[in-house]
């Protein structure tokens, strides 16, 4: 009886295919866990937090006195129709709910009574907030995806 070596046998191979596919595995995992940066756990989390209170007053001031505004976006322009308020500018940020590096600030400039307008870059796919303050920073409304 002739013996092939244990290399030309199948099933020491099928037995290390497993565990050389989670050592592989295991690697791309790592790769992708020290590559890749969430973005979503802030070091300063109390400080943020005491800064939604202002935040809060802020959206609450804009009730208060009747500030409402509706957004469309279309061919890179942002438009901002506002009622209730007329400041001489708008300022504006796009914050992507997951990603921090594409959010965008903008100033927007009156078109016409009540509307304001400003170009932006193209968005990436996703959820995005809009946040609308006037100038002196004394209310601020939040909207969700546009």
């Amino acid at each position: 009886m002739n013996a092939k070596p244990w290399y030309r046998e199948p099933w020491p191979w099928i037995l290390m295919a497993g565990p050389a596919a989670v050592i592989v595995a295991g690697a791309v995992t790592l790769w992708l866990a020290l590559e890749s940066s969430d973005g979503l756990v802030a070091d300063d989390y109390y400080k943020r937090g005491l800064a939604i209170n202002q935040d809060l007053k802020l959206q609450q001031q804009a009730t208060r006195r009747g500030i409402e505004a509706s957004a469309t976006l279309s061919r890179g322009l942002l438009r901002v129709r506002l009622s209730g308020a007329a400041p001489e500018a708008l300022l504006a940020q796009l914050a992507h709910a997951t990603r921090p590096g594409h959010d965008q600030k903008l100033r927007l400039a009156p078109a016409a009574p009540g509307v304001y307008e400003a170009q932006l870059l193209p968005l990436p796919a996703g959820r995005w907030r809009l946040i609308l303050e006037d100038p002196r920073r004394e209310w601020k409304i939040v909207k969700e995806a546009l």
